[in-house]
């Protein structure tokens, strides 16, 4: 008898067909890949499809593969990945598709299949960069206004570009240049005669 991911994988790929560019199974959940032009038609085929049914959007993120494996990946550098869920079936679903584009990187939006991809989709866009074609509002969700950049690219430095803080004198908040200055920090061993009823 076949397994509930064997059932998955054969259903994904007679449902799919040419349109999956790759499927594997890591820690008992299987990972679609799929190419930004079918990216459209198959999440909508996933949620329609009867024998696949995936109904919610569970999650989708933003992921920089810059420095994936050490810099050995040469693949795109950024992906969005989606989580799905299927109540009818009992199943889940990884989906990862890849934008074209590392300068400008553009998915289509799917909040027509998935209206809960609305503020998940903000969030990839204000935080990696990525831009969903179609979003009916994209703009920044956790990070100001002024912001300039995107903070969970591998390449935004640490300590950022700019900081805010309150002028009393001019009575309202500021932006100026980073004043942290960069140290080593090195931690301190502290060794107790008797930690945890332990001599030493």
């Amino acid at each position: 008898m076949a397994s509930k991911l064997e059932t998955l994988k054969a259903a994904i790929e007679s449902a799919l067909g040419e349109r999956v560019s790759h499927l594997a199974e890591s820690i008992d959940q299987l990972t679609l890949t799929v190419k930004v032009e079918d990216y459209l038609n198959v999440v909508a085929l996933l949620r329609d499809n009867s024998s696949l049914r995936f109904e919610q959007l569970m999650d989708l993120a933003g992921v920089d593969y810059s420095t994936y494996g050490d810099g050995a990946y040469e693949g795109r550098r950024f992906a969005a990945v989606l989580q799905l869920l299927s109540i009818t079936h009992n199943w889940r679903l990884r989906v990862r598709v890849f934008a074209e584009d590392d300068d400008m990187p553009v998915i289509p939006s799917v909040i027509e299949v998935w209206n809960s991809a609305n503020w998940y989709e903000r969030e990839a866009f204000d935080l990696f960069g990525i831009i969903f074609d179609g979003h009916p509002d994209l703009r920044r969700l956790l990070t100001d206004y002024g912001f300039v950049g995107h903070p969970f690219r591998k390449d935004f430095p640490v300590s950022g570009y700019v900081e805010m803080r309150y002028d009393p004198e001019e009575k309202r908040v500021i932006y100026q240049p980073i004043t942290i200055e960069p140290r080593e920090i090195t931690p301190r061993v502290i060794r107790e005669e008797s930690y945890g009823g332990l001599k030493y």
